[in-house]
């Protein structure tokens, strides 16, 4: 019987996991955690969804797949895991900005006014 890997096997996103464990900071342990559970237990935030639940420049982080279903009326900044090319067109056209998750904490390591989306 071999050794079964849990969590992701992509290395970068184990990168990522550890360094934000590593904060102690509350949201981004929230997002370490999140992300480091089973990938069909990652959240998938279609843009009607996201432009719903924000305001005008908001800053959210998605630990996992924003989808293009829907439209974006305001400014926001998205940092996720994953995006699709036609919600990156929307996010851009709406004249917010998409972000990783890895950038997001480069400039905001004390997760500051950053919100995070389930």
């Amino acid at each position: 019987m071999s050794h079964r890997i849990t969590g992701p096997s992509n290395y970068y996103n184990r990168k990522l996991i550890r360094e934000l464990w590593k904060t102690k900071r509350r949201i981004w342990r929230k997002v370490s955690k999140k992300l480091s559970g089973a990938r069909r237990d990652r959240v998938e935030a279609n843009l009607y969804r996201i432009n719903n639940k924000t305001k005008e420049n908001d800053v959210i982080v998605v630990p996992g797949k924003v989808l293009g279903v829907g439209a974006i009326d305001h400014k926001l900044t998205i940092a996720c895991l994953d995006c699709s090319k036609a919600a990156q067109k929307k996010i851009e056209s709406s004249g917010g900005k998409l972000l990783s998750i890895e950038e997001l904490f480069e400039q905001n390591p004390d997760g500051k006014n950053v919100k995070v989306f389930y």
